[in-house]
């Protein structure tokens, strides 16, 4: 079952449309037009169940050692959910989240910004 699209992803400001543009059984991936932004879920099946939304950002920058040039980047931000089989119900797994995402943007994000600048 795939997500309502197109996605809709809005980066400093900019907001772009991703459709679906591939996948299988367990995933789904949504990927802006020019291809710098993309948007996976999946679903792993095992001893425990692992369900993961991604973020995939490139861009082109300058590259450190030649300033002169310039070199394509990238970077990930995603979240896993890692439950057994059964146990947790929908319910419980939402609030787990709700629970992070308060504890994640209290204070304008102060703890995500203290752990990109490397403090734990």
């Amino acid at each position: 079952m795939s997500f309502t699209e197109p996605l809709s992803v809005t980066l400093s400001g900019s907001t772009s449309s991703l459709p679906r543009t591939g996948g299988g059984e367990h995933d789904g991936e949504y990927t802006s037009a020019d291809g710098l932004i993309q948007v996976t879920a999946s679903h792993n099946y095992g001893k425990r169940v692992r369900r993961m939304l991604r973020l995939d950002i490139k861009k082109i920058a300058p590259d450190p050692f030649r300033p002169d040039e310039n070199r394509e980047v990238s970077m990930s931000c995603y979240m896993v959910f890692d439950v057994p089989e059964d146990g947790f119900t929908v319910t419980e797994q939402q609030a787990a989240y709700a629970a992070f995402k308060g504890l994640a943007t209290a204070s304008s994000d102060l703890l995500i910004t203290k752990v990109l600048g490397g403090e734990f």
